[in-house]
């Protein structure tokens, strides 16, 4: 059949959160393109707004909060509609030694990257806005596994995401929903050109990539595609490394 594509997203309805920028902004408009209707979430409505203009298609929807706010979250979990599809993508980083951390420093990484997502995934859960046969998706590192000085809290918070999305896995096999992980390399987006390191210095970095460059939003949004298409109807508890090929 020629128009045949179990890549496309047609007639899902996608949750993204972290959407106002970034991999989540590159996400939300290569779902749009695959026929999706996206819900882009952030905290930022003007930044929300650039990403809405992005979009192709119609029927998409910009819902801002703060998803470290229990009360913005189930206010927010009550207005969506039922979901096909959630990546879960806000996340920040903070470098600093780790005998500098503080109990201040590291509420501020989890509660962004783990506690947030977590919360947000139960409170959708008690609610029941996600369908049978739906697909969830969780931005984590290869910081993970990876080390890199000053990066603790950023790397712990995605280790724990991903072994929480291991068991959410087992848990929603029973209903047929799908939980992976992406764990990107280093992408060009505004979390890494924030940080106290020099542009120059990056650039001279992602020559030694097998593939002599960083990666691009796109790049990983592809892979949330798979992900959240029914390409992908036999994966579930995976944890996806994407690096051009680097460590």
């Amino acid at each position: 059949m020629a128009d045949y594509n179990p890549f496309s997203l047609s007639g899902k309805t996608i949750l993204i959160t972290g959407s106002s920028s970034g991999i989540g902004r590159g996400i939300a408009i290569v779902c749009s393109r695959m026929g999706a209707a996206v819900i882009v979430n952030g905290r930022n409505t003007a930044k929300l707004q650039e990403t809405f203009s992005m979009m192709e298609g119609g029927g998409h929807i910009v819902l801002p909060g703060d998803l470290t706010d229990k009360n913005q979250v189930v206010s927010l979990v009550a207005k969506l509609p039922k979901l096909d599809g959630i990546v879960h993508c806000a996340g920040v980083g903070q470098r600093m030694p780790c005998k500098d951390l503080t109990d201040s420093s590291l509420n501020q990484v989890m509660d962004v990257n783990f506690k947030a997502p977590v919360l947000l995934q139960a409170e959708i859960l008690r609610q029941k806005k996600i369908n049978k046969g739906a697909s969830i998706v969780f931005i984590a590192s290869i910081a993970s596994w990876s080390p890199s000085m000053g990066n603790s809290m950023y790397s712990a918070s995605k280790g724990a995401i991903i072994s929480y999305a291991n068991c959410l896995s087992l848990e929603l096999a029973p209903r047929n929903i799908r939980v992976n992980c992406i764990s990107p390399a280093m992408v060009w987006t505004d979390l890494i050109q924030n940080e106290a390191v020099d542009e120059e210095q990056l650039k001279e970095d992602e020559k030694r990539y097998p593939l002599k460059r960083y990666g691009q939003p796109e790049d990983i949004a592809n892979l949330a595609v798979y992900m959240l298409s029914d390409a992908s109807t036999w994966m579930t508890g995976s944890n996806v490394k994407i690096s051009g090929g680097g460590s």
